[in-house]
């Protein structure tokens, strides 16, 4: 079957939030406005497959001082296992070293199977942080070098990615009414998964 790569118009804003939230427990949620953004900006690419929609992958802006992040990647769950994600994220590297950008970063759930797929396309797990209080599981930190600095080509630092498996027994215990903001991110979030933990064992202790 024959892939095309593209970036996204306004025409594939429906499917683009459509997939995203088909496959909620893999992605990190953005608002339909955000992807609208994002297509003006020309950072969504569009994979098709026999000229039908296979999926998308969702980058940040590109500049010289920073790794290129992905934000989102998805393919199809029929069209798996064919490497039409493989062929989306090789665009992007062609990409990125068009613009001189030395590598690329991704956020990925520890309990996902996409993990074994940033393996095989030669990222590095460089960092393991803690999730969201909904699912409780560890958030692996991919990267790969795309262009060798002065010292190698290599990450200082690479681990084993997480495997811990996601557990939603401490949300919920949490307080009635307490919902959680999908946008957070860093020390809000640490704040907030803490506050959790700490009702979780005010319940655990009554």
């Amino acid at each position: 079957m024959e892939l095309d790569i593209r970036y996204a118009g306004k025409e594939d804003l429906k499917y683009i939030d459509h997939l995203q939230k088909k496959n909620a427990e893999e992605l990190a949620f953005y608002p339909a406005v955000v992807f609208e953004r994002e297509i003006d900006n020309e950072r969504i690419l569009l994979a098709l497959v026999n000229k039908q929609h296979a999926g998308y992958l969702y980058h940040g802006s590109m500049s010289l001082d920073r790794p290129l992040k992905i934000h989102q990647a998805c393919i199809e769950y029929d069209l798996r296992g064919n490497w039409y994600g493989a062929g989306l994220v090789g665009f992007l590297e062609d990409l990125g070293k068009i613009n001189h950008i030395g590598g690329i970063s991704l956020r990925c759930g520890s309990d996902i199977a996409a993990n074994r797929f940033w393996d095989l396309m030669g990222f590095k797990c460089v960092n393991i942080q803690a999730g969201g209080v909904r699912r409780m599981r560890d958030i692996n930190v991919w990267f790969k070098q795309t262009k060798p600095d002065l010292f190698g080509s290599e990450p200082s630092i690479i681990m084993q990615p997480s495997t811990k498996k996601k557990d939603s027994s401490v949300w919920s215990k949490r307080k009635k009414g307490t919902s959680q903001n999908s946008m957070l991110r860093g020390k809000a979030l640490l704040q907030y998964r803490k506050k959790i933990l700490d009702e979780a064992e005010e319940q655990d202790g009554i």
